[in-house]
């Protein structure tokens, strides 16, 4: 069988192209199953080719999609968050500022869909993980990282940091 013939250089290749052996094992698997599926469609002149080209395709998509995240993801600094420590309390500008952004999400978060709403609710507010996100909604997985991403953005945008 070609899968069971192949595993460990594929997941070599990926591991090359990703930097993890577990997420090199994850996109294998993967990979075989696109394989797999299209290999009971039609029949394939190069399939091991075909089977290396998946892993590529997906190791780059999942390294696109790790630095779209990041760049979504990242925490946003504010200058003004350095007006308040344990030490020196906020000043009365600092905490109207606060409220301000506070009120401005608020209104943001409630223009949003109610599903989009509940992922974003529960990746930045509970922690949760995109995961436990797709389960809960009964999506799939890369749709909860578009809902959450959306959401970020939106917020961003309302806010004037993006």
């Amino acid at each position: 069988m070609l899968f069971v013939e192949h595993r460990q250089e594929l997941v070599d290749y990926a591991a090359g192209i990703v930097g993890s052996r577990t997420q090199a094992e994850d996109l294998v698997q993967e990979a075989w199953l696109r394989f797999d599926e299209v290999a009971r469609q039609r029949l394939l002149a190069e399939p091991l080719g075909y089977l290396y080209r998946i892993v590529r395709n997906l190791a780059l998509d999942g390294q696109r999609r790790g630095a779209r995240e990041q760049r979504i993801f990242a925490p946003v600094e504010l200058d003004v968050a350095a007006a308040a420590s344990p030490d020196k309390p906020a000043t009365p500008e600092a905490e109207a500022l606060y409220r301000d952004q506070l009120r401005m999400l608020s209104v943001a978060l409630d223009e949003l869909p109610e599903r989009t709403r509940i992922a974003f609710e529960m990746h930045r507010f509970g922690g949760s993980k995109l995961r436990e996100i797709a389960e809960f909604l009964q999506i799939s997985l890369p749709l909860a990282g578009v809902l959450v991403a959306d959401a970020v953005q939106h917020c961003k945008e309302r806010l004037g940091w993006s």
